[in-house]
């Protein structure tokens, strides 16, 4: 029988526990609400997954550069951003049950219960709907959307709604030596700005020349008062995102090249392309004159998983406003061109996507539950199709038995590999369980050492996907594996 989606969300959540990929944060003291841990093998995928990233952004395009900025910044930069006013989520509270949801959130969910259904018309008008109430900050028409769509509170069953309220989503803390004399600075909540207010300084010291982007892979942290779907929503979680500064008037070129761009990234990985949307803003934040989503097809339903926007030049005016500082591009290249030159404040695209989601929409789309049965026997086996260029680990090496010198040999087989590529050895079980082992976690290739690898150098190397095995040279072990797990497969 075919699993539904939320049995195979539970199954994919088990999975990223059982084999190290994800834990609870501070479990033995029953959690931390929506804060997660990255295990052994998290850590590795999640890493892959930011290098996959940066080389795309930062080592394939010669005009984009990478920075780090700090978490900690003047929280006059938080003012001029908006976030101190406006970085709000509006919240409604169940007078039954007593629980708090965002009231987005119970839209959403309204609307893809009606995409389930069929019913695309009706989830295209309240999306809308939706869309206008948040962009006016029109909080009584959310809750009459709510109202309207008879959503029901999913604890207590019942329709028994609070008005809509804001709740400011930005952890503060103590900045200085003694509590009296300490300043309020704030966790950063995107990490956008850094790039913003470091705009001149890569400028200047890099000698970049308009259009230049600027990237950076980093924390950020929201006080999410509701955080659910394991890692899709957290209040400490990481950000991939590039600022891309353009002349005024040439924004709607590179915003489209982005958008294409940006997907192709996402579908390189090898996601059937059914399971990815676009969803273009209709209503636009007061900053950005165009923008868009890429949605994943979730177990939930579609969820955004990248941004790309084009935020105008609102960012870096706002800054020179609140700085006092100029914060503008003398563009030479404009005279040579015959145009006016001088100083302007360039426009922005930016692409934004949250690692976190990204690892999940990777896990989701890799793991797969496989029956292996025939007439004779009973068998199965849980398998994550990673790329293999993500998966955390390469190659893992067994000698065949614990005996007559051929863990030595597995030994040196890897000693040689591990300076290129993550490796596993394993001696323990029977063979078939520890091929079942490597499936589970994504591991590309098994090679095995047997008692003609003493004879002759070769051994058997046995392909995670198709569990094909070939014979191949120890001499050849490197290059076979290397150009399987390259990151030109992803990039080219």
């Amino acid at each position: 029988m075919a699993k539904t989606n939320d049995e195979q969300f539970k199954n994919v959540i088990s999975h990223a526990k059982e084999y190290g990929f994800v834990f609870q944060s501070s479990e033995i003291y029953d959690g931390l609400s929506a804060v997660y841990d990255y295990g052994q093998l998290g850590s590795e995928l999640k890493n892959n997954i930011k290098a996959y990233w940066w080389k795309a952004m930062v080592q394939m395009h010669e005009n984009i550069v990478g920075i780090d900025s700090a978490i900690f910044m003047h929280p006059k930069v938080w003012k001029a951003s908006g976030h101190v006013d406006g970085f709000n989520d509006p919240m409604i509270d169940n007078k039954d049950s007593k629980k708090r949801y965002r009231a987005d959130q119970l839209l959403e969910d309204k609307i893809t219960k009606y995409e389930k259904e069929g019913k695309t018309d009706k989830a295209a008008k309240l999306q809308s709907d939706m869309d206008a109430a948040l962009t006016g900050e029109n909080l009584s028409e959310l809750k009459n959307l709510i109202e309207e769509h008879g959503i029901a509170c999913p604890i207590s069953g019942t329709k028994n709604w609070t008005d809509v309220r804001q709740f400011n989503l930005m952890f503060s803390t103590q900045f200085g030596a003694m509590a009296e004399g300490s300043d309020e600075v704030y966790l950063r909540p995107e990490t956008a700005q850094g790039i913003f207010v470091n705009f001149l300084n890569v400028q200047k010291s890099g000698r970049m020349k308009i259009p230049f982007g600027i990237a950076q892979i980093g924390k950020a942290f929201r006080n999410e008062v509701i955080a659910r779907q394991f890692i899709m929503r957290m209040r400490e979680f990481e950000q991939m995102e590039m600022q891309f500064f353009v002349r005024p008037g040439e924004d709607k070129k590179w915003f489209d090249y982005w958008k294409i761009a940006r997907l192709k990234w996402h579908q390189a990985l090898g996601t059937p392309e059914n399971k990815y949307r676009f969803h273009d803003h209709v209503k636009l934040a007061h900053y950005a004159n165009a923008a868009t989503d890429i949605e994943f097809e979730f177990p939930f339903g579609f969820k955004e998983v990248e941004g790309i926007h084009s935020r105008t030049d609102f960012d870096l005016k706002q800054h020179e406003q609140f700085s006092g500082k100029k914060m503008q591009y003398f563009d030479n290249d404009l005279n040579e061109e015959g145009k006016p030159f001088g100083n302007y404040v360039p426009y922005v695209i930016e692409t934004s996507i949250g690692l976190d989601r990204m690892f999940l929409l990777t896990l989701i789309n890799a793991f797969e539950e496989q029956d292996l049965s025939t007439e004779e026997k009973q068998d199965s086996r849980t398998l994550l199709r990673l790329h293999p260029a993500l998966a955390p680990i390469k190659v893992a090496i067994f000698p065949l038995t614990k005996k007559d010198g051929l863990p030595e040999k597995a030994k040196e087989i890897m000693d040689t590999l591990k300076f290129d590529f993550n490796c596993m050895y394993e001696e323990k079980d029977a063979i078939g369980k520890r091929y079942r082992r490597q499936d589970a976690i994504g591991t590309p290739f098994c090679v095995t050492v047997d008692h003609q690898s003493l004879e002759d150098n070769t051994v058997t190397i046995r392909h995670r996907d198709s569990m094909e095995q070939e014979r191949v040279a120890i001499a050849d072990l490197e290059k076979i594996i290397a150009n399987k797990v390259s990151w030109k497969n992803l990039l080219a």
